[in-house]
């Protein structure tokens, strides 16, 4: 990675991309330390700090720390992740979406086009929640018409600002611009994690204890960083021959190839959804003011929230965490199913004359693709579940209070892979050009 970095400085292009992708993170970081206007910014942050349900916990670290600043980019650019997520169920399920996808680049754009409009939209949305319930929990400077609507202007524009931050880091930058955006706010969160964790396990602990304390640490992070990159690389390439063919005097086609089916088809996408269906009554509850008390309702709002899992104190809690475990698997199915269809892929290899060594063509193609997929998707969501668990279990048994977790991780491994890759092509591409010029 550093040698590939290295390369990259060395061309003027890809260096004026790199600066340019690095302006655009202290341009994001900036805005996430102002305060939005309208909102007692110190009075928010001590009620956060005084939640014990931990609700917004994973929403504040994926914001960089913004929401519990309410800043003006408090929003951060969650709704452009839920416009895409939706959109892209939206195309399975609407037959002019679909064609729309299917008509290249010009499809793209218009599928782009309403995604932004979709994403303003649900920004303009949570914004709107966000301002009257907080100023009906007396957290808004003035509770008046003028400035709801002030907070509401102020966090959709805040969004919609880091949306096209993120558009313009994918042109003008690496690529990969709205990851990069929510990668640079969830590492922003890593160095006062540290600090917790040093405050918590090491500090003012005896040399011995500290220090077995400190290389544990240590340990569990960079293992779980090894197994998220293993997890992300690995895939099951799938053998392809294409059958010879004679056009006039020319012999074509004859080459093998393959398929390549990635382990980890849905990405963090999976966990991502099993969080937030998790956490969805919790936040509402929070928002309502509603407390969940020692009843049978209590026990069960506890039982959503992660920071209660793998308590030995309270063990029938961790029931939330199988909940959480068999929703990730299933969404790990569910995002597969609609973003990889494999009788689509095997027309068109049928099609161009291809088949996979010892399958027929067809419905017998579909049917093996169908049975590897299956298996490969249920490996990739153990190696999920693993991630998830590592962190909630060491926070569930040590008290280990920090934002970040597997779901974090994983988001920074696989931009991180993923940007290098793009570099990398940026690189190979110019190398083309200059050989083609000469």
């Amino acid at each position: 990675m550093l040698q590939t970095l290295r390369n990259a400085c060395k061309v003027k292009e890809i260096r004026e991309r790199l600066i340019y992708t690095f302006l655009m993170m202290i341009v994001i970081r900036l805005g996430s330390q102002l305060p939005c206007p309208g909102i007692d910014s110190a009075l928010f942050a001590e009620w956060f700090s005084s939640q014990t349900n931990g609700a917004f916990n994973f929403f504040d670290a994926i914001t960089g720390g913004s929401f519990n600043e309410m800043s003006i980019f408090a929003l951060s650019i969650t709704p452009y992740i839920t416009s895409s997520i939706i959109m892209q169920l939206l195309t399975i399920a609407i037959p002019k979406l679909e064609e729309m996808q299917r008509d290249g680049e010009d499809g793209r754009k218009k599928i782009a086009s309403i995604t932004r409009y979709v994403t303003v939209a649900l920004a303009l949305i949570e914004s709107i929640a966000m301002a009257i319930g907080f100023g009906r929990m007396g957290y808004l400077t003035m509770y008046s018409a003028f400035s709801v609507i002030q907070v509401v202007c102020i966090l959709t524009a805040g969004s919609a600002v880091l949306m096209w931050i993120g558009e313009q880091i994918t042109e003008k930058g690496v690529g990969n611009g709205i990851s990069i955006v929510l990668v640079i706010n969830i590492v922003s969160r890593i160095p006062a994690d540290m600090s917790t964790l040093y405050d918590q396990f090491v500090k003012n602990q005896k040399v011995a204890r500290g220090v077995l304390a400190a290389v544990v640490i240590l340990a569990v992070i960079l293992l779980t960083v090894i197994f998220v990159i293993i997890l992300q690389d690995a895939e099951r390439k799938i053998p392809v021959q294409y059958s010879k063919k004679i056009q006039g005097r020319k012999t074509v086609g004859g080459q093998s190839t393959f398929i390549p089916l990635k382990v980890n088809t849905g990405g963090v996408i999976p966990i991502i959804f099993a969080q937030s269906i998790m956490e969805f009554p919790v936040v509402i509850c929070t928002l309502l003011g509603v407390e969940g008390g020692t009843g049978i309702g209590g026990k069960i709002l506890s039982g959503l929230q992660q920071r209660n899992w793998c308590d030995p104190a309270d063990p029938v809690l961790s029931i939330g965490l199988a909940v959480y475990l068999v929703l990730v698997i299933v969404f790990a199915y569910f995002y597969t199913s609609i973003t990889f269809n494999p009788l689509e892929i095997a027309d068109n290899m049928k099609k161009q004359g291809g088949f996979i060594p010892g399958i027929r063509p067809g419905k017998p193609t579909s049917e093996y693709l169908t049975k590897i997929l299956n298996y490969i998707v249920f490996i990739g969501a153990v190696g999920l579940s693993i991630c998830a668990v590592i962190p909630i279990f060491f926070n569930g048994v040590f008290n280990a209070n920090v934002s970040f977790g597997g779901t974090s991780i994983i988001i920074i491994v696989g931009v991180v892979i993923e940007t290098i890759k793009q570099i990398e092509s940026k690189m190979v591409v110019r190398y083309y050009k200059g050989f083609l010029s000469e």
